[in-house]
């Protein structure tokens, strides 16, 4: 650097702290249209305020938070420049883990870590962000973009999520209370949700292609044409499914007709079945998952399918893998399953049967390797 002093702005060194601005004008009614009565303000302060008014009926709440991200899905999006419902798998790992425990979400905050800001690309993934925290029943009470030129390219962008939400510690969901001959209950899930991703894009060849390369549009218009094994839909369209988010019909069940009858639930994420459910368990209690010849016993989505066979997977790892379909499991005494079955079709859900819990050590096993 010479004796004579540069004039350097923060413009030249990559941050757009206009477009910043837009950014946050572009989102703002979204985010106003997740709030619920105990939120103060809006957004643009330094913190997110939120009344404390949800927990005064309580006997003893108790506070739960959660926090997650997308990973490596975001690299489908950005490939497909489909960016709409990313937000929403961001709620989703996040309120869906804490609904684990029987939690109502209140309020959310993302993170959006990105190479160049533009106010259209932003508000396209906020508003996904907006619709899963209305999904959700959470207030979307702030965030962060941070732009970061020189680190990330300018299209790359990184999201994390976080989440606090209540229970009633009387109500609270506890795998202690999981006892041999409980039934287990699956919730469908929409296809892979949002892991196993690092696996997906090794099957179907993403890995290393930049976006807008002439290789990257080829692979593009491949992963968009429709493919009969997967009923019609594309690579592209089974992939980018977003995340389900279970809270609101799981919720009116737990509060209604199953109020004391759920004694604990597994939201199905990293690690599959096998390594999801068993969070679920009491150390003396296994679960056992019907799984005939490796084919699961209740409708799997055909993207699932599709990725297990072209790598070759078994039935152990594709279940230690994918949701296999089942993006919630819910435990509770046999008896009690009709009940719960017909309480959660009745909140427009459709369960089925999983298994069955057994005397074990808190280990998932299957009914055709038993």
């Amino acid at each position: 650097m010479s004796e004579q002093t540069k004039h350097v702005t923060y413009e030249d060194a990559g941050v757009d702290t206009a477009e910043g601005g837009r950014a946050v004008d572009a989102i703002k009614q979204m985010v106003a249209a997740t709030n619920r009565t105990e939120v103060i303000g809006g957004i643009g302060g330094f913190g997110g305020l939120f009344s404390a008014a949800a927990l005064k009926d309580m006997e003893d709440p108790i506070l739960i938070s959660g926090t997650d991200g997308v990973g490596t899905k975001l690299v489908l999006a950005q490939l497909l420049d489909r960016h709409e419902t990313v937000g929403q798998d961001l709620v989703a790992m996040c309120v869906n883990d804490i609904l684990a425990s029987g939690a109502e979400p209140l309020f959310f905050l993302d993170y959006i870590a990105i190479g160049h800001i533009e106010a259209e690309h932003m508000a396209k993934i906020v508003k996904g962000v907006a619709d899963g925290c209305k999904l959700a029943g959470a207030a979307l009470v702030g965030g962060e973009m941070a732009e970061h030129p020189g680190v990330m390219r300018p299209d790359d962008y990184d999201l994390a999520g976080f989440t606090v939400g209540v229970v009633d510690r009387p109500k609270m969901l506890d795998p202690a209370n999981v006892r041999s001959g409980d039934a287990i209950i699956g919730l469908p899930s929409t296809g892979v949700h949002s892991n196993g991703y690092s696996l997906v894009r090794k099957v179907i060849g993403v890995d290393g292609l930049i976006p807008g390369t002439p290789e990257a549009e080829a692979k593009r218009a491949e992963l968009e044409k429709p493919l009969e094994e997967l009923g019609g839909d594309s690579l592209a369209d089974a992939l980018l499914a977003p995340t389900r988010i279970y809270v609101k019909p799981v919720l009116e069940v737990l509060r209604g007709p199953g109020a004391g009858k759920v004694h604990a639930i597994a939201h199905i994420t990293g690690g599959g079945i096998t390594e999801n459910l068993n969070r679920a368990l009491a150390p003396d209690v296994d679960a056992v998952v019907e799984r005939n010849g490796g084919a699961m016993g209740w409708d799997m989505p055909p993207v699932i399918s599709y990725i297990s066979r072209h790598a070759g997977l078994t039935p152990n790892e594709a279940c230690k893998t994918f949701n296999m379909g089942v993006g919630l499991m819910l435990i509770c005494a046999s008896e009690d399953e009709e009940t719960l079955i017909a309480a959660l079709e009745a909140a427009g859900e459709h369960p089925f049967h999983v298994g069955t819990c057994v005397e074990g050590t808190g280990k998932v096993v299957y009914a055709d390797e038993r």
